[in-house]
């Protein structure tokens, strides 16, 4: 079993930090989340789904996660508040997951798709 390194885009911490301001369990839900994914080894996950309008040039998985479990929002359902956009990529020693992006679907309508092209664009 290979070990998954988990990497972020400059972007992202800032904007867990900020997120966390207003939502107190969410660093905490995210730690969650990536044991989660450390576990799947890169399986199936509920609520993952493969973003395909970035054109030909991003050549890598990337996915969006609708189904993150936050203590901020007991009882109102997976799908009630943050999305979560990462790259999956395989290698043979070495798994990665880049976090790209994190917002709550009230504050931004999709992802960032000039963001994930401009890590991810291969020209």
């Amino acid at each position: 079993m290979t070990a998954i390194n988990f990497q972020a885009v400059p972007e992202f911490p800032k904007e867990l930090d900020h997120l966390s301001k207003k939502f107190r369990y969410l660093k905490e839900d995210f730690e969650k989340f990536k044991k989660v994914l450390a576990s799947t080894s890169f399986n199936f996950i509920p609520g993952n789904v493969r973003i395909s309008d970035l054109g030909i040039n991003v050549k890598t998985p990337i996915y969006k996660l609708k189904h993150f479990r936050s203590r901020d929002f007991k009882g109102k359902g997976s799908k009630s508040g943050f999305r979560i956009i990462y790259a999956q990529i395989k290698e043979k020693d070495d798994d990665k997951i880049i976090f790209i992006e994190i917002y709550h679907k009230n504050n931004q309508e999709n992802h960032n798709i000039d963001r994930i092209k401009k890590y991810f664009e291969e020209i």
